[in-house]
C-alpha cells in the first residue's frame, strides 16, 4: 500500500497539502516490476506512474523496429504518463523495468482530480510535460521519416509487392522514380543498375526487389526458431492470428506462417465498418497491425513471406515441410490460408496484372488513383469498401455488376454510402470483354445487357480495374487424403463425409485427427472478418480439448 509519506518525498507532491495527499494516496495501485519486465505496451490505455524505487527504459516503435531511448529513462522520484492522459491518445512507449522496481499508479480519473484540485502539483506536472514535449519535437526532427526507399514505377509488379508487403506491416517508404528524381537516388545504388530496386536502411541494396530478402533486410522474422511446436497456423488472417493469440495466451508454443504479410484479404481492405467494437470503422491495415502485436506480445512466432508446401503424418503429430527448404513438427495444425481472389478471364487482364489490372483494394493504391477513371468489378461488401474509399481520391469510380444492382449482394449500410457518392456510378448488366493498352491498362471493353437477347458494347477509358468477383480455395498443396468439397473447401466436423470413429470429430476438425481448419477456406464458414475471428478463437478451444485426449492416451498406455 502506497502512504502519504512516501509520496510527499517526490518532489512533484512537496507542496501539496497534506490532507488532500492522504486522499490522493488511498487511490493508488502498488506496483511491482522484477527485471525486465513490462510495464506498459505502446498503443495500450495510458496510466499516471510515480516510480518510487528502481529504473525504467523507455521502448519506442520507430519504423517497424523497437528502439530504447536512453535519454527518456525514468529513475525514482520520476513521474511519468502525464501526455498521453491529457492528449486523449493510447500510450505513446512502451516501458520496461531495467531494475526491480515500485510504482505508484493513477488511472486517469484520479490524475485529472489531481490537476484540477492541486495547484502546487499541477504546475509542477505542466512545466515537466512542456519540457518533455520540447524533447519530442527534436527527437521527432531527428528520426527518419522512413526505411525504406522504392526506386520504380507504380507498373513494376515487384515494387507493388514490396509496397503492398511494406503497408501491410506498417513500414513507411519513400517511392522514387530515378529518372524524374535522380538526386533522391540513395548513394549505394549502383549507377550503372537498370531495373527496380529497394533500398532499406540507406545502405542495404536489393536488386531485383523480392519481398522476403526485403523482410530479411527489415530483420523481420521469416525462419521458425525452433523445429517443433504445439500448434502450426497456416495464414495470418484474421482467424489465423486470433488463434495465434489465443493460442499463446492460454500457454501453447504456437507458430503462424504467411506467405506474404499478415491480415490476408483483411488486411487489403480499406475501410471495415461492420466489426464489432469499431463504431468510426476500421481499416484492414489498423486491425491487422493491432492483432499482429498482440499475438507477439503473448509469444506466438510469425513466419512471414513463408509458406507451407507438404503436411505429412509425423509421429506425435505432424512434419510440415516450408518452402525455400526447412521443416518442423507440430502436435496439432489450423489451417487457415484463406482464400485468393477468383482471376478475371478475359483478354488482356494476365497481360496487365499490376499495370492497371489488380486484385483486391488495400489502401497502397490510394495515390495512385488521385484523379483517375476507376472502375470495380464486383458487388460485394469488398467492392463497396473499396469504392467508398476510391471515391475520395478518383475523378470516378465505376462499379461493374452482373446483375440488376448491389441489393442481394451488399450491405444496407454500403449502399447507403455509395449513394452519397457525386462521383460513383453503378452500372447493372455489365461485365468485362477485354483490357487494353500499351504498357499499361489504357481502356476497357464491357459488354451490358439491356435485354435477354440484346447487348451493348463500349469502350471505356480506364487507368484502373479492380477486381472482386469472389474467391477460390487453393489447397491443392495439401495431402489428397484430406477431405474437401467440389471446390476445394475444406470439410471438417458434421461436414465430414468419413471420419474414423474412434471418437467424435471436433466443430472444427478435419478428417486428419489434430489437423483443424478455420476462416474463409472452411467448407460452410461465413465470410465475414469477425466469423474468421471467432473460429480461430474456437478452434484453440478444441486444440486444447485434443491435446489432452493425446495426453490421456499416452499416460494409459505408459500405465
Amino acid at each position: 500500500m502506497i502512504s502519504a509519506d512516501e509520496l510527499k518525498a517526490i518532489s512533484v507532491f512537496k507542496d501539496v497539502d497534506e490532507a488532500f495527499l492522504a486522499r490522493f494516496a488511498r487511490k493508488a495501485a502498488d506496483v511491482h516490476l522484477a527485471a525486465g519486465e513490462w510495464l506498459l505496451r505502446e498503443g495500450e490505455a495510458p496510466w499516471f506512474f510515480i516510480l518510487l524505487q528502481g529504473r525504467l527504459q523507455m521502448v519506442k516503435d520507430v519504423l517497424g523496429r523497437a528502439v530504447e531511448l536512453p535519454e527518456y529513462a525514468y529513475r525514482a522520484g520520476d513521474f511519468f504518463g502525464e501526455l498521453p492522459i491529457l492528449m486523449g491518445s493510447p500510450a505513446l512507449v512502451s516501458v520496461r523495468a531495467d531494475t526491480p522496481c515500485r510504482l505508484a499508479r493513477f488511472d486517469k480519473h484520479h490524475f485529472q482530480y489531481l490537476i484540477r484540485n492541486s495547484a502546487p502539483a499541477s504546475a509542477v506536472i505542466m512545466q515537466v510535460m512542456n519540457e518533455r514535449l520540447a524533447k519530442k519535437q527534436l527527437h521527432a526532427a531527428d528520426t527518419p521519416l522512413s526505411r525504406v526507399t522504392i526506386l520504380g514505377s507504380q507498373y513494376d509488379t515487384d515494387c507493388r509487392d514490396v509496397r503492398v508487403f511494406l503497408t501491410a506491416n506498417r513500414i513507411p517508404y519513400e517511392w522514387v522514380d530515378r529518372e524524374r528524381d535522380p538526386e533522391r537516388v540513395p548513394a549505394c545504388v549502383p549507377k550503372d543498375m537498370s531495373g527496380p530496386a529497394v533500398v532499406v536502411d540507406a545502405d542495404k541494396c536489393i536488386h531485383p526487389p523480392r519481398v522476403r530478402d526485403v523482410a530479411r533486410a527489415l530483420q523481420l522474422q521469416t525462419e521458425p526458431r525452433s523445429d517443433s511446436y504445439d500448434v502450426v497456423i497456416a495464414g495470418a488472417g484474421p482467424a489465423g492470428m486470433a488463434a495465434g493469440v489465443y493460442g499463446a495466451s492460454e500457454g501453447l508454443k504456437v507458430l503462424m506462417v504467411e506467405r506474404f504479410a499478415a491480415g490476408g484479404q483483411a488486411g487489403t481492405s480499406s475501410r471495415i465498418e461492420n466489426y464489432f467494437g469499431f463504431p468510426e470503422a476500421v481499416s484492414g491495415e489498423d486491425l491487422t497491425a493491432r492483432g499482429l502485436r498482440q499475438a507477439t506480445r503473448f509469444g506466438a512466432e510469425i513466419a512471414m513471406t513463408r509458406s507451407i508446401e507438404a503436411l505429412r503424418p509425423a509421429p506425435g503429430g505432424y512434419c510440415l515441410e516450408l518452402d525455400g527448404g526447412g521443416r518442423v513438427s507440430a502436435r496439432t495444425v489450423l489451417l487457415a490460408t484463406g482464400v485468393d481472389w477468383r482471376r478475371l478471364e478475359v483478354e488482356g487482364a494476365d497481360r496487365f496484372l499490376g499495370r492497371g489490372v489488380l486484385y483486391g483494394a488495400s489502401r497502397t493504391e490510394a495515390i495512385a488513383v488521385i484523379g483517375k477513371r476507376v472502375f470495380i468489378v464486383g458487388g460485394g461488401n469488398s467492392a463497396g469498401q473499396a469504392a467508398v474509399f476510391f471515391a475520395n481520391y478518383a475523378t470516378e469510380v465505376k462499379i461493374l455488376v452482373r446483375g440488376a444492382g448491389l441489393k442481394q449482394s451488399m450491405s444496407e449500410y454500403l449502399i447507403r454510402q455509395l449513394a452519397t457518392k457525386d462521383n460513383v456510378e453503378v452500372l447493372p448488366f455489365t461485365e468485362v470483354l477485354r483490357a487494353e493498352g500499351e504498357e499499361h491498362l489504357e481502356r476497357i471493353v464491357t459488354r451490358t445487357r439491356q435485354a435477354r437477347e440484346d447487348a451493348t458494347q463500349s469502350t471505356r477509358p480506364a487507368d484502373a480495374l479492380f477486381v472482386m468477383i469472389g474467391a477460390d480455395a487453393m489447397t491443392d498443396w495439401l495431402p489428397p487424403e484430406l477431405e474437401r468439397d467440389d471446390m476445394g473447401y475444406i470439410r471438417t466436423g458434421r461436414d465430414l463425409l468419413a471420419w474414423d470413429g474412434r471418437r467424435e470429430a471436433f466443430p472444427l476438425e478435419t478428417n486428419l485427427p489434430g489437423v483443424f481448419c478455420a476462416g474463409d477456406v472452411r467448407h460452410g464458414s461465413v465470410k465475414r472478418v469477425s466469423s474468421g475471428v471467432g473460429e480461430g478463437s474456437m478452434a484453440i478451444a478444441f486444440i486444447h480439448q485434443y491435446l489432452a485426449l493425446q495426453e490421456s492416451a499416452e499416460v494409459a498406455l505408459s500405465a
